[in-house]
């Protein structure tokens, strides 16, 4: 049989309230009390009943994530950050992966719900108004992170997409590039940010963006990787074809570098390049990538202290949006005149 509260409070000679107040961690339990309650549950191997616990509190400690890609670095450094954040306030996460598809995040927010999680966190693929009509008749917060929808009244942590754009073809500009392409991403707030910030540097510099310029179909491959190799490689057969890339993100650009030097070209004299995400990996490539850092780790802190908020407020307070700073990390594949 598992060991319960009375069990541990019949072999200290104490209340059930004691042993329950030191799990707790309430302050008004004296320290020797405090170290023979741990003593025993540690002896005993006492787990909590969470099920019991949920009912009598209608709160399961536990928070939903769900993310398009667990294996996209962004989105496993945001996973990792949002766990430990939440592990210390007590929360569990669960996490689920969307792959970018509306029907499976559908599916995976209503598995959530079964799991009764106290909160949603979301990069969200395609969160449809009946979806969230059905969360908010739940009363579960949700907390948008890396992407939003627009028009969706919710909270939202990310950064400021249109800002990553800037600084990536801004970089370019400056190194002498000026026939600058780019690599897009699906269609999501983060991706189209990224777009448009690029657009407004090249018209700021009165540079020309031709249309096939901007390649890569916004609802067709959803492998980052495949995505930026079939990019550059329209790209190459352009008349005449830029002389640098900024991709959406740094697996894309991963991928448009296996098709620059498929065409035997190389980076960053005949093409520069510029991811984004700042991925571990990207200074061991062959070619270092220069790429912008979307501070993931303050991203997935902010999120995780905004969705520990929601669940303590008594109010409902208004929506709530927390950009963090992107910044530019130059490397080999950007800047003209380095040895590859």
């Amino acid at each position: 049989m598992p060991v319960t509260l009375k069990d541990i409070a019949r072999e200290l000679g104490v209340s059930v309230v004691t042993v329950s107040k030191v799990l707790r961690n309430h302050t008004d339990i004296g320290p020797e009390t405090r170290r023979r309650v741990l003593q025993k549950v540690k002896e005993l191997n006492y787990r909590p009943n969470l099920a019991a616990r949920a009912l009598v509190t209608g709160r399961t400690m536990t928070i939903g994530l769900v993310i398009p890609d667990l294996l996209q670095p962004l989105f496993a450094q945001l996973a990792k950050v949002i766990s430990r954040v939440l592990a210390r306030q007590g929360y569990g996460l669960l996490i689920s992966c969307s792959d970018d598809d509306p029907e499976i995040e559908r599916r995976e927010l209503e598995r959530l719900l079964g799991h009764r999680v106290d909160c949603l966190i979301v990069a969200p693929a395609h969160l449809t108004p009946e979806m969230l009509q059905k969360i908010q008749q739940e009363n579960r917060p949700v907390v948008f992170v890396e992407r939003f929808i627009p028009g969706v009244e919710a909270d939202f942590v990310g950064v400021d997409d249109i800002r990553v754009g800037e600084l990536a073809t801004e970089h370019l500009i400056s190194q002498g590039y000026r026939r600058i392409a780019h690599v897009r991403g699906p269609a999501t707030s983060s991706a189209i940010g990224r777009l448009q910030g690029y657009q407004q540097c090249m018209l700021a510099h009165n540079l020309r963006v031709p249309e096939q310029y901007i390649a890569g179909d916004p609802v067709g491959e959803r492998n980052a990787f495949d995505r930026g190799y079939k990019a550059m490689k329209q790209l190459l057969e352009l008349t005449p074809p830029p002389d640098a890339v900024f991709c959406f993100d740094d697996t894309a650009a991963i991928g448009a570098m296996k098709a620059i030097f498929e065409a035997g070209l190389r980076i960053p004299e005949d093409v520069g390049l510029v991811g984004c995400g700042n991925m571990p990996e990207a200074e061991l490539l062959r070619v270092p990538l220069s790429s912008i850092d979307l501070a993931s780790t303050r991203m997935g802190e902010a999120a995780a202290r905004l969705a520990l908020r929601r669940l303590v407020s008594k109010r409902r307070n208004r929506p709530k949006k927390v950009l963090v700073k992107p910044s530019l990390v130059a490397r080999v594949s950007s800047l003209r005149g380095s040895a590859v």
